[in-house]
């Protein structure tokens, strides 16, 4: 049986993910679908995940992570459609700096990712987001652009190197700390939509879906609600955690 919103809310807290992870696919699937332009799916997948963010803090979850664009995507996408995307990006920061839930709940926003990577004007809507919510405890969103968890490895490994750790000093702790994810947990739930032709995470928190449970989907992101959203976390309630046990 499904648990609503307002039973998970007094569960405790060891019972529900403490971090989900979402990867939102589809966006482009569902215009074609639809017979729409495909900036009509990237925007309503943006309507989509502003809706999922409240529901996931309504339901008590701490940390969230959110696949925006990946490396390979941003490389692959035509440029038309990546500047329509940049667009949402600057729009989704003026959304959250001027929706009263975000400092009412104190959620900190992040991105991560190469973010050198962006346009000069993306970067600095980016950072004005990270500087607006930088005080903030209550709960943690993560948002990954321009990201690739082997590049995110590859990255900390640089560091690691370049700061002369000695060999014997590198464990998994410390790796850890030199991700882009140093301040996050590991993820307890990764939900991917769009998936009709397979099961992966192309790439998504690698390090930290060690021990991850997984939910795939067909329906394409733009398709995703609360009741879909309630659903897996249910499923992830009722599933036995081993963690290698």
């Amino acid at each position: 049986m499904e648990i609503e919103l307002t039973e998970l809310q007094k569960l405790p807290s060891d019972k529900i993910p403490r971090h989900i992870g979402l990867i939102p696919d589809g966006n482009r699937r569902w215009a074609q679908k639809n017979n729409v332009h495909r900036n009509v799916g990237h925007y309503k997948g943006y309507e989509v995940v502003k809706k999922i963010l409240l529901s996931c803090f309504e339901a008590g979850i701490k940390y969230l992570t959110l696949y925006a664009l990946s490396l390979e995507n941003a490389y692959k996408r035509p440029k038309d459609e990546l500047k329509y995307i940049y667009k949402i990006i600057k729009l989704a920061v003026e959304t959250v700096k001027n929706e009263p839930i975000v400092t009412e709940e104190k959620i900190r926003f992040n991105v991560i990712g190469r973010l050198d990577l962006l346009p000069q004007d993306v970067q600095e809507k980016i950072n004005e987001l990270i500087e607006y919510t930088k005080d903030f405890d209550g709960a943690f969103v993560n948002v990954l652009i321009m990201y690739d968890g082997q590049a995110e490895i590859v990255d900390a490994m640089k560091d690691i190197i370049s700061d002369n750790v000695s060999p014997d000093k590198i464990d998994r702790k410390l790796v850890k700390n030199y991700l882009y994810t140093h301040d996050f947990p590991e993820v307890d739930l990764i939900v991917r939509t769009g998936m009709e032709d397979g099961a992966r995470i192309s790439g998504f928190l690698l390090w930290d879906a060690s021990y991850a449970e997984f939910k795939f989907r067909n329906e394409f992101w733009p398709e995703y609600n609360e009741d879909l959203l309630l659903e897996d976390i249910t499923d992830y309630i009722n599933r036995n955690r081993r963690k290698g046990k």
